[in-house]
């Protein structure tokens, strides 16, 4: 055969000896049996795409994903797709043939020791992993720049050679991603597409490489051969525009690449609990707006909070206005199923709202209400209590709550049950009427210098994305004088793990939930408005009498927030409510 080198070419005249360890070698790198398989099956001289199938077919694999991987490839535009390299061989035939299909534009990045199949030559650009000093390799990696800067598809293998058995981690791993993908993912308009095959090579292989590190490369081919008949699952994240992609440096970038590798790794997945609630009841009847105007007319005045062009934010109490708490209830039923986090029934009520305060957005002209907060006093809810005692708390069903939490030590608010109607949603407008309403409350009640709450995190979210939140935003898990009552049981993938061991996990959380997410949502809204007011956060517990919701308990010392949105959201009374306790 032309294309491959038979071990029967090696010695003109081979003695005895040399045949010995010829066959010897040919049993352990498997040459003689992958040219026979060549020859047998007629794969000379044929197309790329052609000689990619017939291999695939030829060695029986079930390979898994390669839908999602072709529907995340982006059809136009510069675009990196990065890989971990668990084979060596066949993984780099598998997706250069599933991403060539979407993008015809396609080179990768491989092993030049793939250049033994000549058939491929055209998918690829070649480097030498063992030699990073090999001269060229410098305009390899020139070339990948200029495709990409061109518009086009790249796959690369930033690790640049197999995955391995690393005695540190006690477990087979990448090694660390060259810091050209780095440099790649930071080129204009560029996106990063990461991948992960699923699989390990053979025992054999690791034992040997774990003698002599540089036999890994004579026993690729055999590797190759040895995934007859096996299941490769491959799994791909969503696409992300590289302006996501947050680093000081190459090195970074790189790191965080290899991470969100990691991240679609078939082993870390989840699957949340069933829902407790299967069906549900239609909603209640809309309230009447003659029935809703009836009671903010009788509300006192001092309990209208704040006005904004066709709105108006009110509290009351339910004793005050039941069919306005009735209606609240109704609609955050309503909005609760859009977030599968719905009870179920006509509306969303409990107990809890016949002793919470409620504060509301009410439209001024049709009388509609359009979002709400429920909010707990705690010096009122917990007046004659014993010290012990924080049943009228809601969320002391989710959390335990320890002697020197924020609500056992002085006045707070319990911030609960949020909601916008969908058409709000995302409104700037609705949360700046929330939060109006709130600072016009501790306006009028200065003593609430602490908010605390939860910020549901929806089971529409992937659990790994809950986790790499709960991660980045809690700070010192455990140490917060409070504890779930129902923790997460997911934990982060210890490679995800090692890399915010070494980088900042918030500055990079956005990234992870972009290529994880389908809808590449982000943060919830809730959860980034708290930040901003300088926000704690101090664990994430779930909510099991709210269909298992995750939710992220936080907490925030308004006298100690942001001047700017002190002024936005307390307005002229800002400075007054900072002054409150000085003649104390």
């Amino acid at each position: 055969m032309n294309h491959l080198i038979s071990i029967n070419n090696l010695v003109e005249n081979p003695t005895w000896k040399t045949k010995i360890l010829i066959w010897l070698a040919d049993r352990v790198l498997g040459i003689a049996r992958m040219n026979k398989l060549y020859q047998l099956h007629q794969m000379q001289g044929l197309s790329k795409e052609d000689f990619a199938d017939r291999l695939i077919t030829l060695l029986e694999l079930d390979i898994k994903g390669l839908d999602e991987l072709k529907a995340n490839i982006p059809r136009e535009g510069p675009v990196v797709i990065a890989s971990n390299h668990p084979f060596g061989g066949i993984e780099g035939v598998i997706l250069a043939r599933a991403i060539g299909s979407v993008r015809p534009d396609l080179k990768v990045l491989a092993n030049k020791g793939l250049g033994i199949f000549k058939e491929l030559k055209d998918y690829f650009i070649f480097t030498n992993p063992l030699s990073q000093n090999d001269p060229k390799n410098g305009p390899s990696l020139r070339k990948c720049i200029h495709h990409v800067k061109a518009g086009k598809a790249l796959l690369i293998f930033p690790a640049g050679k197999v995955s391995y058995f690393q005695k540190a981690k006690k477990r087979i791993s990448e090694h660390t991603w060259n810091k050209i993908v780095g440099r790649l993912i930071s080129l204009e308009k560029c996106r990063l597409v990461p991948v992960f095959v699923n699989g390990e090579n053979s025992s054999m292989f690791y034992r040997t490489e774990r003698v002599y590190f540089r036999m890994r490369m004579l026993l690729l081919g055999r590797e190759l051969l040895n995934k007859t008949g096996h299941n490769i699952v491959i799994n791909a994240g969503k696409s992300i525009d590289t302006k996501f992609i947050q680093g000081d440096s190459f090195e970074e970038k790189a790191a965080l690449a290899r991470a969100l590798s990691y991240a679609q790794a078939q082993s870390w997945r989840y699957t949340w609990p069933a829902d407790t609630v299967t069906e549900y009841a239609p909603l209640a009847q809309e309230t009447a707006s003659e029935l809703i105007a009836e009671e903010l007319a009788a509300l006192p005045a001092s309990q209208h909070l704040s006005s904004f062009k066709d709105y108006d934010v009110y509290y009351a109490y339910q004793s005050q206005a039941p069919n306005i708490v009735n209606e609240i209830a109704r609609l955050r039923e309503l909005t609760f199923r859009l977030h599968n986090e719905g009870s179920g029934e006509p509306v969303d009520t409990d107990g809890f709202d016949a002793t919470y305060t409620q504060l509301f957005i009410v439209k001024r002209q049709s009388n509609r209400i359009i979002g709400a907060y429920r909010m707990g006093r705690t010096d009122k809810l917990l007046q004659g209590q014993a010290n012990t005692d924080l049943s009228q708390l809601y969320l002391h069903k989710m959390f335990e709550f320890g002697e020197n939490f924020a609500n056992r030590k002085a006045p707070c608010m319990e911030m609960g049950r949020s909601f916008l109607i969908p058409e709000y949603q995302g409104s700037y407008q609705g949360l700046l009427l929330l939060w109006r309403g709130i600072g016009a409350f501790v306006s009028k009640f200065p003593q609430y210098r602490t908010l605390y709450g939860t910020v549901s995190i929806s089971k529409l979210y992937d659990a790994r994305s809950v986790a790499l939140i709960q991660h980045a935003l809690i700070d010192s898990p455990g140490a917060q004088n409070v504890k779930p009552r129902n923790k997460l049981p997911f934990e982060l993938h210890p490679e995800v793990a090692d890399f915010f061991a070494q980088y900042d996990a918030s500055k990079h959380l956005s990234a992870f939930l972009k290529v994880i997410e389908a809808d590449a949502k982000d943060m919830p809204v809730l959860a980034k408005q708290y930040q901003k007011m300088g926000a704690k956060f101090h664990a994430l517990g779930i909510d099991k009498s709210f269909n298992h919701t995750p939710g992220l308990l936080l907490s925030v010392d308004l006298s100690k927030a942001p001047e700017k949105l002190l002024k936005l959201y307390l307005g002229e009374a800002y400075e007054q409510y900072l002054r409150y306790g000085e003649a104390d």
